[in-house]
C-alpha cells in the first residue's frame, strides 16, 4: 500500500465509485425490468453501451480540459 501514490489511490477510488454507481443506477434497474433470463442478459449487455458512452464523455471532457490547460500555459 505504501508504494501507491495519492494519484493512483484517487484513480482507484474513482473507479470503484464509478463501478458501484453503474451497478446501482444502470445495471440493476435494467436487469429487474425483464422477466426472462435471456431478456435480462440482453438488457445487461446493452447497458454496457451506456457505460461506454459515459466513460467516453468523461475521457473527452478530460482531454478537452487538458488541451485547454496546455494552451493556456
Amino acid at each position: 500500500m505504501s508504494q501507491l501514490s495519492s494519484t493512483q489511490l484517487a484513480l482507484g477510488a474513482a473507479g470503484v465509485v464509478t463501478f458501484v454507481a453503474y451497478s446501482v443506477f444502470i445495471f440493476v434497474p435494467a436487469w429487474n425490468s425483464y422477466g426472462r433470463l435471456w431478456e435480462k442478459v440482453a438488457a445487461g449487455f446493452l447497458s454496457l453501451f451506456i457505460l461506454a458512452t459515459l466513460v467516453g464523455i468523461g475521457v473527452g471532457i478530460g482531454v478537452g480540459g487538458l488541451y485547454l490547460w496546455i494552451q493556456g500555459a
